[in-house]
């Protein structure tokens, strides 16, 4: 297993829309040696989006690149390992506004970065917890935004919000035969009912038809995780 930290950081205010999908799309997609992981049934994918806070690489802050949004397509899998499953999330595509967070989790994760102009607003209050990312794609802004209450929740560990937030691994398909992990750390995650949402995003255009056909529809669920630091340990191949 692998023990040595690649990257600390805290993730704040993540906003998951989660969508039921015919698990078909996925396959394209699986790293070899996993499977797709399911809830009651049925197969995920969420629309996520989220604050990086006091990033260091190796230990190291590095200048411009410590505080940025994330905005990412991800879906659900597991992997049998001496001890059992581990249950992790794949990455379909992830949105950055930072050059070099791009080629460095490229490089070293065989990850899907991609880099767009973000911004994002948070503003709290007595009675609302109000998050909103933008990223501009196409000349056009896209974004995702929620109302939530200004209270969180402590997880039910037999909810689809446990299912959605409690996997503790990343896999990234390299070809056919080839798959790299990593292990994320984090404690169980506080939610915040959402009340109110927008969801604006270009599926086709960053995504593909295939994606299109589900996520053009109201998510089945959709709600805030608070965060909490994070250990994202150094990847391994599988």
């Amino acid at each position: 297993m692998p023990n040595r930290t690649f990257l600390t950081a805290r993730w704040e205010n993540l906003l998951m829309a989660n969508y039921p999908v015919d698990p078909d799309i996925l396959k394209p997609y699986l790293p070899h040696r996993t499977e797709l992981d399911f809830w009651q049934g049925k197969c995920y994918v969420s629309l996520v989006g989220f604050l990086f806070l006091d990033t260091k690489v190796l230990g190291a802050a590095i200048p411009f690149h410590r505080n940025f949004e994330e905005f990412n397509l991800r879906f659900y899998v597991r992997h049998r390992a001496e001890e059992g499953w581990r249950r992790g999330v794949v990455f379909i595509k992830e949105v950055v506004p930072r050059r070099a967070i791009v080629l460095v989790a490229n490089a070293l994760y065989g990850e899907h970065y991609v880099r767009l102009p973000m911004d994002h607003d948070i503003r709290r209050g007595a009675e609302s917890l109000d998050v909103e990312y933008r990223w501009r794609h196409r000349r056009r802004w896209n974004l995702i935004r929620a109302e939530a209450a200004p209270q969180g929740e402590l997880l039910d560990p037999d909810s689809e919000g446990a299912f959605i937030t409690e996997h503790y691994w990343g896999y990234t398909r390299i070809d056919d035969r080839r798959t790299t992990t990593y292990q994320v750390e984090h404690p169980s995650w506080r939610i915040h009912p959402v009340r109110d949402y927008e969801i604006d995003v270009d599926v086709e255009g960053l995504y593909g038809p295939a994606f299109a056909e589900y996520l053009d529809r109201p998510p089945s669920s959709i709600f805030l995780a608070e965060g909490s630091e994070v250990t994202v340990r150094r990847g391994m191949n599988l």
